[in-house]
């Protein structure tokens, strides 16, 4: 089975399915538009019953119209995961919705770059403890399903030092090693524990889209550093998380995977 990517060179058609998710329930935290919208919408073209949490209701919207294009039904529910009641809430709805939980995948994103106290906030809140709290609610309804995971988006910047965005990268880098710990401690659960670090993913209206007007250099330089010579592509990202949710994976746990094209070989 070749992964699909979105019309890239030698991939599958978009949006089809790779793997069998018939039955089984996914929640993604951060799910309305870029990675997490695509990893929502490849559970449920893999048959998977899937809630999704974000903090725009319109994106929610789009995202449903989307799914009922393909001829899936998403729960969708409206949350700020830096509220721990609101991380709570969902949590809650979700598993009444679809009737349990078998995979989290904790995607939401602050991108708090500024090395400020409202950048090291979002961060930590959003980046870090939204993930920790939603693990922790979501443990009840794992340890009851009888192939359990958690897939946490941390990223290649955790693995390097740089010269801006330190919050975002930092907190990266502890959701990597919490990552690790976490799939140390549920293993006797037998509950998988992974995570991917994608590389640089461009998108409309995503980071890289923005920054190859609002800064050409940067955007070049970047992509010139990246070995196959493009972006990465969102479905690139929920090809891997399928693969790391799926039976195929289910020797793997406390594995960080790059998903970027070999842009840390570069430096």
């Amino acid at each position: 089975m070749h992964p699909g990517t979105d019309g890239a060179e030698g991939g599958a058609p978009a949006g089809a399915p790779i793997l069998d998710f018939s039955g089984r329930r996914v929640l993604v935290a951060g799910g309305s538009k870029g990675i997490g919208r695509e990893m929502a919408l490849a559970f449920a073209a893999a048959g998977a019953h899937v809630s999704v949490c974000a903090r725009g209701q319109a994106g929610l919207d789009a995202l449903l119209a989307d799914a009922a294009a393909q001829g899936a039904s998403l729960h969708a529910f409206a949350a700020d995961l830096a509220d721990p009641g609101q991380i709570d809430a969902w949590l809650y709805a979700a598993a009444a919705s679809l009737g349990g939980i078998d995979v989290l995948v904790n995607n939401a994103t602050s991108y708090g770059m500024a090395d400020d106290e409202d950048g090291w906030a979002a961060s930590l809140q959003v980046d870090l403890m939204a993930a920790v709290r939603a693990s922790r609610l979501a443990l009840p309804w794992l340890r009851e399903s009888s192939d359990a995971c958690i897939l946490n988006l941390s990223s290649i910047a955790a693995q390097q030092p740089r010269p801006g965005g330190a919050p975002y990268a930092a907190a990266k880098a502890a959701l990597s090693h919490y990552t690790t710990s976490q799939a140390l401690a549920l293993a006797p659960d037998r509950i998988r524990v992974n995570a991917i670090a994608p590389g640089s993913i461009e998108f409309a209206d995503g980071l890289w889209d923005r920054r190859k007007t609002s800064d050409p250099a940067l955007y070049h330089g970047t992509l010139a550093r990246i070995p196959f010579g493009r972006f990465g592509q969102p479905r690139e990202i929920a090809d891997a998380a399928l693969f790391l949710c799926s039976p195929l994976a289910r020797w793997i746990t406390g594995h960080v995977l790059n998903v970027d094209g070999g842009q840390v070989l570069m430096g």
